[in-house]
């Protein structure tokens, strides 16, 4: 697939874009997988708050759904072509697995399914990613921000998640959405204008 916007190179003495720093991960530079984590991390947490249905909560836990993504992330890194498909959305094709999964099992299972725990059998996170996701599951302006999307007209909020936050092309966002890709481009500029007036993390939304 093509390029998203945030794969475009920065300038030489800038910092590392998330293609490239997942390049260099590729390349054996380990620990910027970390900083991958680190810069994606608002964005899969505001995801999993706007995507688990009001019912789910008791049972699924927006931390325990990100961890997991970042768990099973590691593991299929190896598999990764940083050429081929951006990093973000590599990785939020994982967390629709990951919540698939988990809200299946609680459709099977009902109330006695558990929480998230027993539904994703969550095992050996990394304490530094559990860390990272306590950390910014306390940020109060992504809270704020996941409450005033949870307000906007259901076109606008599938719009955010999609193209803003799982960063789809907008021809992909498009044909899930059924509208032609101009209406959506326009429809993504005015909501974007409305995004920007929140003070939220540089890569929460797809540029």
């Amino acid at each position: 697939m093509s390029d998203s916007p945030e794969d475009t190179a920065p300038p030489p003495d800038g910092p590392l874009d998330t293609r490239g720093l997942a390049r260099a991960a590729k390349a054996g530079e380990l620990e910027r997988f970390g900083e991958l984590v680190e810069r994606l991390a608002p964005a899969l947490l505001t995801w999993a708050r706007l995507r688990i249905r009001p019912a789910w909560r008791a049972h699924i836990d927006e931390t325990d759904v990100v961890q997991e993504v970042w768990c099973r992330a590691w593991r299929a890194f190896p598999d990764f072509d940083a050429d081929e498909v951006p990093f973000r959305y590599w990785v939020f094709r994982i967390a629709k697995n990951v919540l698939l999964e988990a809200s299946r099992k609680l459709r099977a299972g009902g109330p006695a399914a558990g929480t998230t725990t027993r539904l994703l059998m969550l095992t050996q996170v990394p304490d530094e990613a559990t860390g990272l996701t306590q950390r910014v599951r306390r940020d109060e302006t992504l809270e704020r921000f996941a409450d005033w999307a949870r307000e906007l007209s259901e076109e606008d909020r599938k719009l955010l998640v999609h193209v803003g936050l799982e960063g789809l092309p907008h021809a992909e966002a498009a044909e899930r959405l059924g509208v032609g890709v101009e209406a959506l481009s326009k429809r993504w500029q005015r909501l974007r204008a409305k995004i920007e007036a929140h003070p939220v993390p540089r890569d929460l939304v797809a540029v």
